[in-house]
């Protein structure tokens, strides 16, 4: 009933994909200056939201890009200037948003679309889904879904204990980072989405 090669298999391309490590700095730089419960919560709606549109594209994935007539090069373009936005703000400081839409607006845009909830993420959810021919893969597909989700939470909520022990100063340092860091993700985004462009032409 269980299949531990496709659940291994999802569990470490998405591993790699949502970076869990790799998006610790991006969220302390975003969330910082917030009460800790705030925090919490921005990491449970963000986590909860990747999870949504995960859910979603894992579904119906296919049908929304073909009724859209929308590419998975384009789905990745538009992602990765999204994400240089957001960059683009960490990395001047412009982040003096009011503190209600600027809550809102994090847990939603950019943690979990499309930081978490990325093209990468969900096409390859996408193509396990589509792939999982009989039920023991299937079940396999969604538990390494949520298994992976799950991850993301701990590492998130966790990763507030680091606010309070590098302070102001290295809270400032840690948000230039992460928007260098996330410049980064966003330009190879837009890369690899034109290069499949340029391929499929």
């Amino acid at each position: 009933m269980f299949d531990f090669a496709v659940f291994g298999s999802l569990f470490l391309t998405l591993f790699v994909i949502m970076d869990p490590p790799g998006i610790t700095p991006i969220f302390l730089a975003l969330t910082s200056g917030r009460p800790a419960k705030v925090q919490r919560a921005m990491a449970w709606q963000a986590v909860a939201v990747a999870f949504g549109v995960i859910t979603v594209f894992g579904l119906l994935g296919q049908q929304i890009l073909d009724y859209l007539h929308v590419s998975v090069p384009a789905l990745m373009i538009a992602g990765g200037l999204l994400l240089l936005l957001i960059a683009l703000d960490l990395l001047t400081g412009k982040t003096d948003e009011p503190q209600q839409t600027k809550d809102v607006n994090v847990a939603l845009v950019p943690l979990g679309m499309p930081l978490l909830a990325g093209p990468g993420a969900i096409v390859s959810v996408i193509l396990a889904v589509q792939h999982a021919d009989r039920a023991s893969e299937q079940i396999s597909v969604w538990a390494a879904i949520v298994a992976m989700h799950i991850v993301l939470w701990l590492t998130m909520r966790y990763s507030l204990l680091i606010i309070r022990l590098i302070k102001d100063g290295g809270v400032v340092l840690v948000t230039r980072l992460a928007g260098m860091m996330l410049s980064a993700i966003a330009v190879q985004q837009i890369i690899n989405g034109v290069t499949q462009v340029i391929q499929s032409a």
